[in-house]
């Protein structure tokens, strides 16, 4: 009697699958970059998606969530080696990352080869993830590099009147983005690129770039971040050249304004741009860092949440909204998931993000100078905003295409000022 009353039940469940959902877990794979330049705001990535599934219990659409975290060093191959890993041999459900530009470039690609499973980015940048030939099973619900360079261009010109730059970026895929972002601005407001200088991601001597730096210039843009912008500024320092700078979106991150040595002096008056601002005034923010801040202790985070961790963690959220959307129902390939992530409004720290047709998102930007506090730590004051900012940085498709990738030598001042 008690096998057939067992029987009988597990019948019954196996007829209910909100039953059975609610009785197995979610996995989640985490994509992230722990080795290499960007290992410090992989961490603080790691905390973002942490920080959002303690808010709701690690429990989304009435079943629990388990988190893989499977590390990278920013290299495509190796990226796409532990994305298969956590797919072939963890099995997971779905995976959240990438951290790095030409690491999403690689995920989008593998993500073709298993429509089944989705992929929500994490923070990489790099515009040609959605925007060439994106895979429809891949989601970014945080603005490209290209779309974090609106409004500073064109706020260096008229405010700081910098006309004549030298630049030093770094040679990539999100490097290339993040700096036709800011160029197209600050070429169409009329300044003047006399020079550029490409480096390679994870470089540790920039002493060559440095001698080659031309003085005839208003100011260097510097399209480094993690260490690579620490050792950069600190053999700046080191060489006594004094220049004003511009940075790149992760140039003046929290992983660098904490950073120790004499790189934090030069960067005070330093204007930047990006998807975060330190001190946004908006209540949605202010809540976020103040639960960044209260989930974590001081001294194994930062003062506020960087670019990675606010990545990740509006990620995490939005992969919480489609599991509720969709009362946890990852059957069916996980289409009913997908659509829900692809129509979602999603509220963020940010603001409310929607995507694109490219499944890309749509959002604001922040033009920002770092700014030193009376106790002598730096920030990002916020000084100007765009919402609504698209992937195409306002022009209709046709007109951003017809500027080309991003590249070493694209975008052309000459040609930008030309079609102003």
């Amino acid at each position: 009697m008690r096998r057939s009353f067992l029987a009988a039940a597990a019948a019954i469940a196996l007829a209910m699958p909100g039953a059975a959902l609610a009785q197995e877990t979610i996995k989640i794979g985490i994509l992230v970059a722990l080795e290499g330049a960007f290992s410090e705001g992989g961490r603080d990535g790691v905390r973002g998606v942490e920080l959002a599934l303690r808010q709701v219990n690690n429990t989304a659409g009435g079943r629990r969530i388990e988190t893989i975290v499977a590390p990278t060093d920013t290299r495509p191959d190796t990226a796409v080696r532990q994305a298969r890993k956590l797919i072939e041999q963890d099995g997971v459900d779905f995976v959240i990352g990438p951290l790095s530009g030409s690491e999403g470039i690689a995920i989008r690609d593998y993500a073709k080869t298993v429509p089944d499973k989705t992929f929500i980015n994490g923070s990489s940048g790099a515009l040609e993830t959605t925007w060439v030939d994106p895979a429809p099973n891949f989601f970014r619900f945080h603005t490209d590099g290209a779309q974090w360079g609106v409004g500073l261009g064109q706020y260096v010109v008229e405010q700081k009147r910098w006309r004549r730059i030298a630049t030093v970026s770094a040679d990539y895929s999100f490097g290339y983005t993040n700096f036709l972002g800011f160029a197209v601005d600050f070429c169409r407001a009329g300044g003047d690129i006399v020079r550029r200088f490409w480096v390679p991601l994870g470089a540790s001597d920039y002493a060559g770039v440095i001698a080659q730096l031309p003085d005839d210039v208003d100011a260097i843009y510097l399209g480094l971040g993690g260490t690579d912008a620490i050792n950069f500024l600190n053999q700046y320092a080191q060489a006594g050249a004094q220049m004003n700078f511009i940075g790149g979106t992760i140039m003046a991150d929290q992983t660098v304004l904490t950073s120790r040595g004499r790189a934090k002096d030069l960067l005070i008056g330093t204007p930047t741009s990006g998807m975060i601002s330190d001190e946004n005034p908006d209540a949605a923010w202010t809540a976020y860092v103040a639960a960044y801040r209260g989930a974590f202790p001081e001294g194994q985070r930062f003062p506020s949440p960087t670019i990675f961790a606010t990545g990740y963690h509006i990620a995490t959220l939005a992969a919480i909204k489609a599991l509720n959307d969709v009362s946890g129902d990852l059957s069916g390939g996980q289409r009913r998931f997908q659509q829900a992530l692809a129509t979602m409004e999603l509220d963020t720290p940010l603001g409310k993000i929607k995507l694109d047709q490219n499944r890309q998102a749509i959002g604001p930007v922040f033009v920002n100078e770092v700014t030193a506090r009376a106790d002598g730590s730096l920030f990002n004051r916020m000084v100007k905003r765009a919402d609504n900012v698209t992937q195409t940085l306002g022009l209709t498709p046709e007109q951003f295409r017809a500027l080309g990738l991003p590249s070493r030598d694209n975008p052309d001042c000459a040609r930008l000022r030309a079609g102003r």
